[in-house]
């Protein structure tokens, strides 16, 4: 079965990430689950270009490079709807991502300290034993980083910088932009062509 993919965008930079990302989610069939801080929002604003109402979402909005939605469907649950299916164990998923993880939300998912939707959802993954992936852009890490990186990935949690590698021959911004969605969708089992694989013709 299909479920869904649940994604968090949290208020660090890297917005591009996340927009790319739902983009080719969708594309590839998947449904997604979609919660935005109002931190998140501000950022993909600042380095987008995109204005989002949190209130009224229109997920329209959310498109990086003009493609179609693809065949996967987009719900949006406010980030204080507890009341959504996120935020409970009993909803089955495959998966959630926060891209990017803010290191304010990478230190609420390390001690589960559920403020929002997205820290709540994170703490569900955790304790069902689901695939859990923050997408951190800090740089540079301080020891509380490091430390709650630490814990998230004791508990279960993987962390994936958002740190495009070179060695593939990227020539543009989205090249690197792909890169690190390529690797999120790896983890997720999701099949994608968005880089050239090493050792590959």
């Amino acid at each position: 079965m299909n479920h869904p993919i649940c994604i968090g965008i949290t208020g660090a930079s890297g917005a591009a990430y996340a927009v790319r990302l739902l983009e080719v989610l969708r594309a590839a069939g998947r449904d997604v689950h979609l919660s935005i801080s109002p931190s998140g929002r501000d950022v993909i604003h600042q380095e987008l270009q995109i204005e989002l109402d949190l209130e009224q979402f229109d997920a329209s909005h959310l498109r990086l490079r003009g493609e179609s939605t693809g065949a996967g469907s987009l719900r949006y649950f406010h980030h204080q709807d507890f009341m959504a299916p996120m935020a409970s164990g009993s909803f089955l998923t495959a998966g959630m991502v926060i891209c990017p993880c803010s290191g304010t939300t990478l230190n609420a998912v390390a001690t589960g300290a559920a403020n929002n939707l997205i820290h709540r959802a994170a703490e569900v993954h955790l304790k069902e034993r689901r695939k859990l992936i923050l997408v951190p852009r800090e740089a540079p890490l301080s020891l509380a980083h490091i430390d709650n990186m630490r814990r998230v990935t004791e508990a279960g949690g993987i962390i994936l910088p958002a740190s495009p590698g070179f060695y593939h021959g990227a020539s543009s911004i989205g090249d690197l932009v792909d890169f690190v969605v390529a690797r999120i969708c790896d983890q997720l089992s999701v099949e994608h062509t968005l880089t050239k694989r090493w050792g590959t013709e």
